[in-house]
């Protein structure tokens, strides 16, 4: 066999050494047909492909009865006939076919039932012999129908009929059907129907049945011959007829059936008869029962199998319900079935009990066995059959108990046991089983090598594998004794099983989770007591591909264009490969699509373009892909498209009805313009949650059927709802109510744990269930659990309505196998997951020993300690807790023990850091373990004491006593001694000057010094630290100005003076200072509150804003300097800010006011001066004579009564002028008497007198002006106008 064959076969068997014995039992290990593997290596021959048991021949061609066998060497084939040697070389006419056992016999001038009878071959080399089944050769007959007349027959309407085929007896049997004259089948129904036996039943007759031309007919499958049968003449008569009939009948042969007309009546059965038949029928064969049953109307036949159901997706119905059919019959399919034949007028019942039997069948075949010299192995023949199979043994095809004896070789009823085999033992062995129904024979052969390991998977093969996903590295081996394969990476530490890697029989290394630390070169080792063999392999993990901005959605006008991004991250070494899909199909051939590495452009958008796109990136490893929807809109934007949610979908209609599903259609509402994206059905369980609807699945908007998966032991009803880009529409009516049986549960409560909460108990919790998943009535839970690694049985205990279960009296803390099963009135719920649980921990009760300090440094040590005893932990070592804590410090003799402080370690460390330690000072220390109960006991308090450090800095520095000659610098010790102060390091120099930074060391019981002879107006920066042995501690600093000798010596504030004003208060003050931050702080009288100020930058005067109506404040002025210390202060001022007065103002004061009176009054006196000059000037005029004598009809005077002007008269000063009444309208007409400058002489139309007094009339000008202005009919004279100010 060629090397690529071979790989193929050795890869479909996984090329591995499998394991079934224990110890030193060795199981089947499968040669390899390799030639390079195979040179120098025997096996004993094995079939490999052979005729049937039953082999049924055609006459016409040459008879093939096959034979395929391999092994090494070689071997040689022979066969026997009918029990006897079958010398096939003295026989021309069979021909054997080169290297193979196959024999091919020309009968083609020799009749073929020379050559039947039984057949065997046994194929044989120098390791044994392999025997075939018996093959049994028949030649196929199709024998002609046997001659008979077939008379007619006469029946009269609605009587039932058998029509007999009666077929000849043919190898195989033929096919029977029915037809007419014309070869077409007759037509069948559930009145009319064949039987399996061929045989035509009518449960009752009509007149549309009379016919002369029922024929059967018998098709042969192997000469493919069809032949039939007679034909028969069947009359149906009427009521009408039947006198006539009967008659005849007697006058001719015609066969009359029945004596009166047949009315209606009840079912009764034509076949099977009686109330009960008897059915055997062979396991995993096909069991078909038939009823025919007689009645009119014409029965319904249906079928039930007592005290049980019938197989689920093993059976059917055929023939209109007549015939019920079971395939692959199990034991389980035994029992009664009840044929019942119904129709209005009654039923009948036909019970057929069937029994089933069973030729042979393999439940363990005996395998092929590899055995090393001295090794042991086992050969088992495990067979079923009813009745039980009788099971004997041969070796090399001749019974064992005929064979020679062989001391390693020891019987035990199905079993063949070999003990210390030794080189040249290999054989055949026959297993052959058999009883009444047939047989069974099966080869295995037992080879004894010595072979070392060979690695059979190519050398330096590159796995790849992408990040997060299994990797499967082969390491196929052959050796006898079997190899043990050990697997390396990168040269090191053996592999073992864990979480990471799984090692398989055959050799196979899994990685679950690849990651990229898994990389790298890997190497298997297979050994056996021979040798070794070494193997290397490479892992490379690559980057998956992932796309990082997905296409989104558009919605694009037709003719513009549309851009989809699809931008992906991958591994660098693979070549990706990105294709677009349209309705996942090829784009379009069209140049408006242009694809480019990262997206898909789509120019000029037609309606054609509509439909969802997707980007799909491929590498040699994985792809990854992702989808988006390109709707295509007008480009017009009138008139404006509204787009709403959807109607809700309608017509809900539940069709298909099973058990456990449902098709729910519906039809869709009005989509409002915008395409209906997805339907979401829900559903309500009006059993268990009533008036609750929950989301059951999401289908595409262009479907309008669902298929709903069901869940037992509910009560539903489903609605729809649908979606589009505005959003969802309102739920549909709910369809119809649709109930499931109940039935056993189908899972089981999840989140199952064990976990104690007392040393001695165990609380078994879990998830309850809900009524959806239930699956019936009657829920509980079986809660089980047995301590792991003991051979304790398992306890139980079935509750209900809980989520826990507490054990008691457990040990402390040792593992639990735990189970929790669901269970309701109609059965249990699957196999329980076993989960692995723990009974209560207690507490440590060890604590733990030697327990040492190393101090580092004066902030810094570590301790040490030893472990405790595992027996001791008591639960789940989570670690050790460290507390320590400062006695004293060893330089304050008064100093107190401090607050203790604790650290963690996790796990088994037995090591730590203590930090932040204070330097000199005396510490206590004690450590113990902790598990998730609590602290052990601790261990002996250790003392240790740290060394000097550092100081800390001052506690403060500030300068006193300033004068023209010196000053004083305080400061106070560090409050952080950190051990024995040695003195002090002051220095100082004048800032932004070079002088050279002047230092004075000071000792260490100094707190204080005078310093004189500095520089005058000049500002100084100090700063002091002080000294441990181990060094200098932080510095701390200040400030201070030399004052000049030329100002003197005393306070810089004088006086301070302060105004009120109505919102604010003015500040006055003397300041002779050189400190340029002068603020000015006030606050309320008797306030906690801090000071608040405000900067006065350098002025004497300030204006304070922020003062409140009615409240009395505190306010000074201070002098700050740099670092915002108060160096100089006013005395404290006493303000109190009046109540705020009225916001009502006098208008009499207002200037403006008094202006306009002024200018009013100065108006007025003019008016009055005009009219007195114009009436000493005027006199008496007859006006009424002036008016006549023009005869103007605008202008003649009107009577009081209807409304017209009065004559002129000036007698009474205090009436208005006459004529200065509007008209009731509230107009005035103009005429050629209107008041205007012209009226006072300055036009040529007025008239004067000779001593120029004006005697013209007063008319409406004025007066319409006054009415319009004033809204008065009657306007005031001067008089009147100046009164109204007085």
């Amino acid at each position: 066999m060629s090397t690529m064959n071979w790989k193929r076969r050795f890869t479909l068997c996984e090329c591995a050494v499998m394991v079934l014995l224990l110890g030193h039992m060795t199981s089947a290990l499968e040669v390899p047909l390799d030639s390079k593997v195979l040179e120098g290596l025997p096996q004993p021959p094995t079939i490999t492909h052979q005729s049937p048991k039953d082999y049924i021949i055609d006459p016409r061609e040459n008879i093939v009865i096959h034979c395929e066998a391999k092994g090494n060497p070689h071997p040689s084939f022979s066969w026997t006939r009918n029990g006897t040697h079958f010398d096939v070389e003295k026989d021309h006419k069979v021909i054997t076919r080169s290297n193979s056992g196959t024999l091919v016999i020309d009968i083609s001038e020799e009749k073929a039932e020379a050559y039947e009878g039984v057949y065997q071959c046994m194929a044989r080399n120098e390791h044994g012999t392999a025997v075939s089944n018996n093959i049994v050769i028949r030649q196929s007959k199709s024998p002609l129908w046997s001659k008979e007349r077939n008379e007619p027959i006469t029946v009269q309407v609605g009587v039932s009929l058998i029509l007999h085929c009666r077929p000849p007896a043919g190898l195989p049997p033929p096919i029977i059907f029915w037809m007419d004259n014309n070869f077409q089948r007759l037509p069948q129904n559930s009145r009319v129907s064949q039987a399996l036996n061929g045989d035509l039943y009518f449960s009752n007759v009509l007149a549309e049945d009379t016919r002369n031309d029922y024929i059967c007919y018998a098709r042969f499958p192997h000469t493919q011959t069809i032949q039939q049968k007679q034909p028969i003449t069947v009359n149906v008569l009427n009521v009408d007829a039947m006198n006539e009939t009967v008659l005849a009948a007697y006058l001719n042969d015609t066969d009359f059936l029945g004596d009166r007309p047949a009315g209606e009546r009840k079912p009764s059965f034509m076949y099977p008869s009686g109330d009960s038949s008897t059915v055997s029928v062979l396991r995993g064969e096909t069991l078909e029962l038939e009823c025919f049953a007689d009645g009119l109307p014409t029965p319904e036949i249906s079928w039930t199998k007592a005290n049980g159901d019938l197989p689920n997706d093993r059976f059917s119905f055929h023939n209109f319900q007549k015939t019920l059919k079971i395939t692959e019959v199990m034991e389980a399919d035994g029992g009664d079935y009840h044929c019942l034949a119904r129709n209005r007028l009654g039923n009948a019942q036909h019970i057929i009990t069937v029994v089933v039997k069973a030729a042979p069948f393999w439940i363990s075949a005996p395998r092929n066995l590899v055995l090393a010299p001295k090794e042991m192995g086992m050969l088992i023949c495990h067979v079923g059959g009813n009745p039980k199979p009788t099971i004997t043994w041969l070796v090399n095809g001749v019974p064992i108990e005929n064979s020679h004896k062989d001391p390693s070789r020891k019987i035990e009823d199905n079993t063949i046991i070999l003990s210390d085999v030794q080189t040249g033992s290999s054989a055949v062995y026959q297993c052959n089983a058999s009883n009444e129904f047939g047989y069974l024979l099966a080869n295995a052969f037992v080879n004894v090598l010595a072979e070392p390991p060979r690695v059979l998977t190519p050398p330096n093969y590159v796995y790849q594998v992408i990040s997060n996903r299994q990797a499967m590295l082969d390491c196929a081996s052959f050796g006898s004794p079997i190899p043990k394969i050990t697997w390396f990476k990168d040269g090191q530490t053996a592999i073992v099983n864990g979480d990471s890697y799984i090692l398989h029989e055959n050799g196979t290394l899994q990685i679950n989770v690849a990651q990229p630390l898994n990389s790298g070169k890997y190497t298997c080792v297979a050994t056996n007591s021979l040798g070794n063999r070494e193997n290397h392999v490479y892992l490379e993990v690559k980057e998956p591909t992932r796309i990082l901005k997905q296409p989104e959605y558009k919605k694009v006008q037709r003719s513009s264009k549309a851009v989809f991004e699809c931008k992906v991250k991958h591994d660098p070494t693979l070549i990706p490969t990105m294709t677009w899909l349209k309705d996942n199909g090829e784009l379009p051939d069209d140049e408006r699509f242009v694809v480019d590495s990262d997206s898909l452009t789509i120019n000029d958008v037609t309606q054609e373009d509509e439909g969802t796109y997707t980007c799909i990136m491929n590498t040699t490893l994985d792809q990854d892909s992702a989808s988006a929807t390109l709707t295509v809109v007008e480009a017009t934007a009138a008139p404006p498209i509204i787009y709403e949610r959807p109607d809700p979908p309608r017509d809900l209609e539940l069709t298909d009805q099973k058990e456990r599903s449902v098709q729910l259609t519906w039809t869709p509402g009005d989509e409002h313009n915008s395409p209906v994206q997805s339907f979401l059905i829900q559903y309500e369980d009006s059993l268990h949650e009533q008036d609750v609807w929950n989301n059951m699945t999401e289908v595409p908007g262009t479907s309008t059927t669902a298929h709903l998966d069901l869940s037992p032991y509910v009560y539903y009803s489903f609605r729809v709802l649908a979606l589009n880009d505005v959003g969802l529409s309102e739920a549909s009516i709910p369809s119809n109510q649709y109930r499931t049986n109940p039935a056993s549960p189908d899972e089981n409560p999840s989140d199952v744990e064990g976990t104690g909460t007392e040393p001695d108990n165990m609380v078994i919790s879990w998830n309850e269930m809900t009524g959806l998943q239930s699956n019936g009535p009657g829920l509980q839970y079986k809660v089980s659990w047995r301590q792991k690694d003991t051979d304790e049985d398992w306890m139980s205990i079935i509750v209900a309505n809980v989520s826990e279960y507490v054990v008691t009296g457990t040990p402390t803390f040792v593992p639990y196998e735990v189970t929790v099963q669901a269970i309701n009135d109609y059965g249990s719920g699957p196999k329980p997951e076993v989960v692995l649980g723990y009974s209560g921990e207690d507490r440590p009760t060890m604590a733990p020993e030697s327990v040492k300090v190393l101090v580092q440094n004066s902030t810094v040590a570590e301790v040490h300690w030893e472990p405790i005893p595992p027996s001791t932990v008591k639960g789940k070592m989570l670690g050790y807790k460290v507390s320590y804590w400062k006695e004293k410090s060893l330089q304050k003799e008064d100093s107190k023990p401090e607050k203790p402080q604790e650290l963690t370690f996790s796990g088994n460390e037995t090591e730590g850091r203590l930090p932040d330690l204070q330097p000199y000072s005396q510490y206590s220390i004690n450590v113990r373990a902790f598990n998730g109960k609590g602290d052990g006991p601790p261990s002996t308090n250790q003392k240790f004491e740290t060394p000097e450090g550092v100081p800390g800095p001052p506690t403060f520095l500030r300068i006193t006593n300033p004068n023209l000659e010196s000053f004083t610098v305080e400061w106070g010790p560090p409050v952080d001694d950190n051990g024995r102060i040695t003195g002090y390091i002051l220095k100082y120099q004048p800032i932004n000057n070079t002088e050279e930074l002047k230092e004075m060391t000071l000792l260490a019981n100094e707190t204080s010094v005078i310093l004189e002879n500095l520089k005058y107006s000049t500002r100084y920066k100090f700063y002091l630290n002080a000294m441990t042995i181990k060094g200098s501690g932080p510095i701390v600093t200040t400030a201070i100005t030399i004052m000049d000798e030329a100002r003197p010596v005393g306070p810089v504030f004088g006086s301070v003076n302060f105004s009120l004003e109505e919102d604010h208060a003015i500040l006055n003050w003397e300041y002779t200072g050189d400190e340029n931050n002068v603020y000015v702080e006030y606050m309320l009288d008797n306030s906690k509150e801090a000071w608040k100020r405000e900067a006065v930058n350098g002025s004497r005067t300030y204006q304070l804003k922020s003062l409140k109506a009615g409240m009395t404040y505190r306010v000074r002025v201070v002098a700050k300097d740099h670092g915002d210390a108060t160096v100089h202060s006013t005395e404290e001022l006493l303000i109190a800010v009046p109540a705020m007065t009225s916001r009502q103002v006098d208008i009499a004061t207002q200037g403006w006011f008094i202006g306009l009176m002024c200018a009013i009054a100065l108006l007025i006196l003019v008016l009055l001066i005009v009219c007195f000059i114009k009436r000493n000037k005027g006199g008496k005029y007859p006006v009424k004579e002036k008016e006549e004598a023009h005869q103007d009809p605008e202008i003649q005077p009107m009577k009081e009564d209807d409304g017209t002007f009065g004559e002129y008269s000036d007698t009474e000063d205090h009436k208005p002028l006459k004529g200065s009444r509007t008209p009731s309208n509230g107009t005035v007409k103009k005429d050629d008497s209107d008041d205007s400058l012209v009226d006072y002489g300055e036009g040529g139309d007025g008239q004067f007198n000779e001593d120029g007094s004006f005697i013209g009339q007063y008319s409406g000008k004025k007066e319409k002006d006054t009415a319009e202005g004033n809204e008065s009919s009657e306007a005031p004279s001067p008089v009147n106008a100046m009164n109204s100010f007085v």
